[in-house]
């Protein structure tokens, strides 16, 4: 038999979810089975898997060591590598922002890749070793995504309570995320950009349309500052599909500086000889945060970085 009392950082959580954490590699049919011959209990009593959990509850499985080990997952999954941690810009019991670096994955997009999540969780887990080998804990996640090229900005939730408030946030466009950018060209006026947009999943790539079956897109752009050639230029994401900012500024004539698959490839050459540029001038650079926001430190709260680089182009 094995018991597990749920914690803060699991609270909110179904039950059924909850056990499937657990036995990771059981069926779900396995685990309603379990339930409904209370192999698997609920506070001593018999559950359906529906029952919503409360810190303190206690949860207990009947089954043998073997069985247990062979569906349970593997302390394994912890990967120390929390020396190449971003520097962060704000931590909470609940959440981590971080400053993440062009050239880092978000997530990893092979099992052999070390991502920012995987960097992040280590980091966690790292100040929480005692929760390292949990097999129950919620495992902690980043919240949005940015391109391996963009920098800037990215959420990690360190409990499940964050992640459900956070990835409703941001799906419901509740967070406002400001991107700062580089482009090809004098840009004098705001635009207000929307179109369609459609991938291709074979060469990872999207095309723009201005009236299109694609997904709709809304892009805000408003210039800061230019000189000859170049625009320094601030913009909301207003909805966030792939590639988003780097087509829909192309589409529009100002390419950004550095992208090697939307921009311009003889204007990129040129920055890439006169000032090292080699990757996209592209940064998530502020996230808003609602006013009664679920998670009360970051209500109304609004997380600024700065990229020195950026204006060192102009």
């Amino acid at each position: 038999m094995k018991q597990f009392i749920i914690t803060q950082n699991e609270e909110g959580r179904r039950l059924d979810k909850y056990v499937m954490n657990i036995l990771k590699e059981a069926p779900a049919s396995f685990i309603y089975k379990m339930l409904r011959k209370k192999n698997i209990v609920l506070n001593g009593k018999k559950a359906s898997g529906s029952e919503i959990l409360a810190a303190d509850d206690e949860v207990k499985v009947f089954l043998s060591d073997e069985t247990f080990d062979k569906f349970s997952r593997s302390a394994g999954d912890f990967i120390p590598c929390s020396d190449l941690m971003p520097d962060i810009v704000y931590e909470d019991e609940d959440v981590l922002i971080v400053n993440k670096p062009s050239g880092m994955l978000t997530q990893k997009s092979s099992a052999s890749d070390i991502s920012l999540n995987e960097i992040c969780l280590s980091y966690v887990r790292g100040k929480n070793t005692e929760r390292c080998d949990d097999v129950a804990a919620f495992t902690p996640s980043v919240c949005n995504r940015l391109d391996r090229n963009t920098s800037g900005l990215v959420t990690f939730a360190k409990t499940y309570r964050a992640a459900k408030a956070l990835s409703k946030a941001f799906r419901d466009r509740l967070i406002h995320k400001y991107y700062k950018c580089v482009v090809k060209g004098i840009l004098d006026h705001d635009l207000n950009l929307k179109g369609s947009l459609t991938k291709d999943d074979k060469t990872n790539k999207v095309t723009i349309e201005d009236d299109g079956d694609g997904s709709f897109i809304d892009t805000r752009v408003h210039p800061l500052y230019s000189n000859k050639e170049l625009t320094v230029a601030e913009v909301l994401l207003v909805t966030g599909k792939t590639h988003q900012i780097r087509a829909h500024l192309a589409h529009a004539g100002y390419p950004i500086v550095g992208d090697p698959k939307y921009g311009n490839r003889s204007f990129n050459e040129k920055y890439y000889r006169s000032n090292g540029i080699n990757s996209q001038m592209l940064m998530c650079q502020r996230l808003e945060f609602p006013d009664g926001f679920e998670l009360p430190a970051l209500s109304g709260r609004c997380i600024v970085i700065d990229n020195d680089d950026l204006d060192k182009v102009m």
